[in-house]
């Protein structure tokens, strides 16, 4: 795992988690220890022993969307560092469908208690001196949420680097991922480091300038 430093001064490392490489991050300050995972999806071992080593107090677990692949290792996350899981309601009928999901995909999955926080529009969630901020971006998923901390953006499945989140699966919508990418990502800095859910960074200048799928 690659550690990052931020100009603004937290911390952070991404990983891939489980069979489809969704990227896990943990972001901390290194003052108060107190931090947040994004997208806890799989292989909960991996990310306790992470926070565990590095002597973090986990804050939340927040989730960009509830496929799945995002959300598979958050029970025993929660279960084991008592972090409140947060999710955007919107988001309710695929997290407690966790099972149906897995049929599609060929994966035995078994349902997982509720979340314990809504996410909103503009909440901001703190860790130590820093905070998250929600972006309710939707479109892959009805609840799908991108994060934003100063200039980092955590953007799920919404934007990846040349290409976009799919929008054959279950509540997806090309109308509503292009809106919020147009008016809610497009508009951040274009120096902000774009960490997808899954695969490299990207910035908003060079999707902006060159991405295939949705034009500036």
């Amino acid at each position: 795992m690659k550690l990052t430093k931020s100009e603004a001064g937290f911390e952070m490392v991404t990983f891939p988690v489980g069979a489809l490489q969704c990227n896990c991050s943990i972001v901390w300050d290194p003052s108060s220890r107190e931090a947040i995972v994004v997208d806890p999806g799989a292989d909960a071992d991996k990310i306790i022993s992470w926070i565990s080593k590095e002597k973090l107090t986990l804050k939340a677990a927040i989730h960009t969307h509830a496929h799945f692949d995002h959300i598979g290792a958050s029970t025993e996350v929660h279960q084991k560092l008592k972090a409140p899981l947060h999710l955007h309601p919107e988001d309710a009928a695929l997290w407690e469908n966790l099972d149906m999901q897995g049929k599609a995909f060929g994966f035995k999955l078994d349902k997982i208690p509720r979340w314990q926080t809504d996410l909103h529009d503009e909440d901001c969630l703190q860790f130590g001196s820093f905070q998250v901020k929600v972006l309710h971006t939707p479109g892959h998923t009805p609840g799908s949420c991108s994060f934003s901390c100063h200039e980092f953006l955590f953007s799920g499945d919404t934007l990846f680097r040349g290409s976009i989140g799919r929008t054959d699966l279950w509540g997806g919508d090309f109308s509503q991922i292009s809106k919020s990418i147009k008016d809610r990502l497009y508009s951040l800095d274009e120096d902000t480091v774009v960490v997808c859910g899954h695969g490299p960074n990207t910035s908003i200048g060079s999707e902006r300038r060159s991405n295939a799928f949705i034009k500036a």
